[in-house]
């Protein structure tokens, strides 16, 4: 239930960063340019790829799925491919195997509790690199919960790579938010949805970036060490509705994430000259950290004044707000500092490893070779190189 009338104000948070992009209207995109391939990365049934596919068949490119946990296998997936669609479906069950750098972010975190347990940002270095490999200028990453509504938003999104860097789409339908913003909407709080990589075209050869394995990963990936790269928002896709707040634990995985991007971010809307990074010190990190938690008070606040019988949960809500409010508690300035510095490393560790893994795969089975770590075992894998007729 959102609260109506005039959204509930606070100086502690910014609910859009909309003027950091250019927005165009898929009207005044002139042109439209061809996608080179399609990445989701899973942990789904195969059947929530029934968009993705139906997408890779109207743009006639590959459909890159990188698959993991119990109900999404590659073996799978490539059974419900229809004979018009080219696909390369993997495996991607032990991230350690592959072949990406050890990355200073991740050992930073490894034995802190601001681990995060997941494989997306690894799975889209993958992408990333397999792009690489087989000199696709133009992908485009989409989650397999996003809807896209026609195949020329995606060409148009792909035509705005000549000018810019990377070009997302408009999230409709379930609003794209962390569990804390998403609180913040619904108890009537102004929020907009960034760009994300749930539904996001990149140029993968010019002025490249990674994702590190933090919550708000690609908000990094849209960084360079100064500023934003050059970054669009057209067309519009959906996102299919969840419960944010069905536990807790996701409000505090989020936390720390939500922290580093949303303070890296202030930054960004409050520059005038000179670099975010440079401004990113342990003095910020610590105005910003009470600002979060005031932020989360607020919130919280809000919360406890819905009447009994709202939804969602007034009660579920609170609950993922104080697993919030208990993560922020834990978060000091000197680590946040660490955090960008080991970020700044790990960008040009990225950009020494593709230049190493450039045009270097003759077809997908020898890409796939590439894809791995020397010695490692290959990856499991299903393709389809040309469309049965």
């Amino acid at each position: 239930m959102e609260i109506e009338g005039q959204p509930a104000r606070t100086e502690h948070h910014r609910g859009s960063h909309r003027h950091l992009v250019d927005l165009i209207t898929p009207g005044a995109v002139t042109g439209r340019a061809r996608v080179d391939a399609i990445i989701v990365p899973t942990i789904r049934h195969p059947r929530w790829l029934h968009h993705a596919v139906r997408l890779a068949a109207r743009l006639g490119c590959p459909l890159v799925t990188l698959h993991s946990r119990r109900w999404s296998r590659a073996d799978r997936a490539a059974a419900t491919m229809p004979d018009d669609v080219r696909y390369l479906a993997i495996d991607v069950d032990d991230t350690t195997r592959l072949n990406l750098p050890d990355f200073a972010t991740t050992a930073l975190v490894k034995d802190s509790i601001f681990k995060r347990a997941t494989d997306l940002g690894a799975k889209r270095n993958l992408g990333l690199l397999l792009a690489n490999l087989m000199g696709w200028e133009r992908v485009i990453f989409l989650d397999d919960d996003i809807v896209v509504g026609g195949h020329e938003d995606v060409e148009r999104a792909a035509a705005l790579l000549d000018r810019y860097d990377a070009v997302g789409m408009h999230i409709g339908g379930y609003p794209d938010n962390s569990v804390v913003c998403h609180a913040h909407r619904l108890t009537g709080g102004h929020q907009d949805s960034f760009l994300g990589g749930g539904a996001l075209a990149v140029e993968t050869f010019r002025n490249p970036s990674f994702f590190p394995n933090v919550y708000n990963e690609d908000w990094f990936y849209l960084l360079d060490d100064t500023s934003l790269r050059r970054l669009a928002v057209t067309g519009m896709v959906r996102q299919r509705a969840y419960d944010p707040f069905d536990r807790p634990a996701r409000a505090r995985d989020q936390e720390f994430g939500d922290v580093l991007a949303e303070g890296v971010y202030w930054l960004l809307d409050s520059a005038k000259d000179g670099s975010w990074a440079a401004a990113a010190g342990a003095r910020h990190w610590a105005g910003f950290l009470a600002r979060r938690r005031a932020f989360i008070l607020d919130v919280l606040l809000r919360v406890k004044r819905l009447p009994p019988g709202s939804e969602p949960d007034p009660q579920a809500m609170e609950a993922s707000l104080r697993a919030a409010l208990g993560r922020v508690s834990r978060i000091e300035p000197a680590f946040c500092v660490a955090y960008i510095e080991a970020w700044k490393r790990d960008r040009l560790r990225w950009i020494e490893h593709l230049k190493k893994h450039t045009l270097l795969a003759a077809d997908v089975p020898d890409a796939l070779k590439w894809l791995v770590k020397d010695g490692a075992p290959g990856l499991n894998y299903q393709h389809r190189t040309d469309p049965r007729p």
